[in-house]
């Protein structure tokens, strides 16, 4: 009787910046074996907040039709620590409580497992897989700057006494001009249990099989190159990892209605990504003015403030009514749309009308203008948005720079955002001219990135075959390196 094929496991962190990229790099691995392998994902139940499991329960409806090989497992659910001070604190010990389910969970699989691939907020659970002499994979839904940034960060915490965020001057990190020490990942700032979590999984890292990054080669070659010398494991830059799976047939959203009767690149998107779009109420008045007065075509996705007592960050529908200032929404109703709840950003950045995007910069909104081709103006608000927007500017060169006061919560004045709406949106701006075409440069670059022989393409396929070695399967190994070559 035929053994079964081996299986690669993914445990992912079920919110929506890194589950759905983790998952569909899967997909691709999958693909790329030649089905030597089948796909399972081992599934934490986020019961603190009811759209993370119906966004899981989503992902699975939309998979059942897609022919592949994946198998779903729910880990049991774990009591919600009550302890934890701080977002990152608080993931830490919820999935540190996961240790033992899912080391129960993977030796009571059917198939082999080839390997393990762990979010890298997961690495607590790198002790309970190795106990199985399992090889273990991390995955940085990130940046190679943010890989780069972890990966120094041991060190660096030998290296300064006090908190990050008082330095004077800049931090070295490998292949990166001097990153101001004020643009540090928000955790980075101030040393506390949030920024001792990110210390512990820059040394656990250093124990992976191997890093797979979301990024693109040709993005961040100089990062890339500079963690790429043997001091680390080896790195798989595999972006963009989008989904290739159709939704049923629907109408079309209301967003996506408006812009099919907008002029092609002439809408400027703002969006802020799941956990953004709410602001206080002067700075919504500052957005207002910059709006109106840029004359330009927008859609804003404005949201309403955090439910009080919510156990996780995420934005309410907004009262544009109480929200905008008097009479904004009657004077701009030709060439603008104000949307108060969630809206498909991936639908609305594709589409041909959209010649701009001031982002959050979440590093997945940033990937996915890329592929579009939309240049960006970058109002960061946590976690590594900060890094990111210097590093489209200062490196990439597809953002127009926007002065943020981090100080003051993130604030920009009006009279900041008229000016990097019209230099993004085709001004006589020189930087904005260079940053559309920088877009339209990436945009190339993506899309041969992921085809027959471009980098992405390349680095899963070694990633499939190095797998598919640590089961011993030589064979079906020998068939995807013939890919490689």
């Amino acid at each position: 009787m035929a053994s079964a094929a081996p299986t690669i496991v993914l445990v992912p962190l079920c919110v929506p910046g890194h589950l759905p990229s983790l998952f569909e790099a899967g997909k691709r691995l999958l693909r790329t074996s030649g089905g030597a392998m089948s796909l399972t994902v081992l599934f934490m139940q986020m019961t603190m907040e009811a759209n993370l499991m119906s966004d899981v329960a989503d992902l699975i409806r939309r998979e059942a039709g897609s022919g592949l090989d994946i198998r779903f497992h729910h880990l049991p659910a774990v009591e919600l620590p009550t302890d934890s001070h701080g977002t990152e604190n608080f993931i830490m010990h919820f999935i540190q409580l996961h240790a033992p389910h899912v080391k129960a969970t993977l030796s009571g699989l059917a198939s082999p497992v080839a390997a393990v691939v762990v979010d890298y907020f997961c690495t607590t659970l790198f002790d309970a897989i190795r106990e199985l002499a399992l090889p273990v994979y991390v995955y940085v839904p990130c940046s190679a700057a943010m890989l780069a940034i972890i990966l120094r960060l041991p060190a660096l915490d030998e290296e300064v006494a006090g908190d990050l965020g008082d330095m004077e001057g800049a931090v070295e990190v490998p292949g990166m001009p001097p990153v101001p020490a004020a643009l540090l990942p928000t955790p980075l700032l101030k040393k506390g249990p949030n920024y001792a979590w990110m210390v512990y999984h820059g040394r656990r890292i250093m124990e992976a099989a191997g890093i797979i990054v979301y990024t693109v080669a040709e993005l961040e070659p100089p990062v890339l190159a500079a963690i790429a010398d043997g001091r680390f494991p080896t790195v798989y830059p595999i972006g963009p990892a989008l989904s290739s799976v159709k939704a049923p047939r629907e109408q079309p959203h209301r967003c996506v209605v408006w812009l099919d009767a907008q002029p092609p690149a002439s809408v400027v998107l703002l969006c802020f990504g799941s956990m953004g779009g709410s602001f206080p109420a002067p700075q919504v008045s500052e957005i207002a003015d910059a709006l109106e007065r840029s004359g330009h075509r927008f859609l804003w996705v404005l949201r309403g403030p955090v439910p009080a007592g919510a156990r996780s960050p995420y934005p309410s529908d907004a009262n544009v009514d109480e929200l905008l200032p008097e009479g904004f929404l009657e004077r701009t109703k030709d060439r603008g749309l104000v949307w108060p709840t969630w809206a498909p950003q991936k639908a609305i950045i594709a589409h041909a009308a959209v010649g701009g995007f001031v982002t959050h910069c979440g590093w997945n909104s940033v990937l996915e203008s890329m592929w579009h081709g939309v240049p960006l103006a970058p109002w960061p608000q946590h976690a590594d948005q900060h890094l990111n927007a210097f590093q489209l500017v200062s490196m990439a060169g597809v953002a127009v720079a926007m002065e943020v006061d981090r100080k003051r919560g993130n604030f920009v004045e009006a009279a900041e955002l008229e000016r990097a709406v019209r230099s993004l949106m085709g001004g006589e701006s020189e930087e904005g001219r260079k940053a559309r075409e920088k877009a339209a440069e990436a945009k190339a670059l993506f899309r041969r990135a992921v085809e027959e022989g471009g980098s992405s393409d390349v680095a899963m396929k070694k990633l499939a075959r190095e797998m598919l070695e640590h089961r011993g399967c030589e064979a079906e190994a020998s068939a995807t390196a013939s890919l490689v070559r």
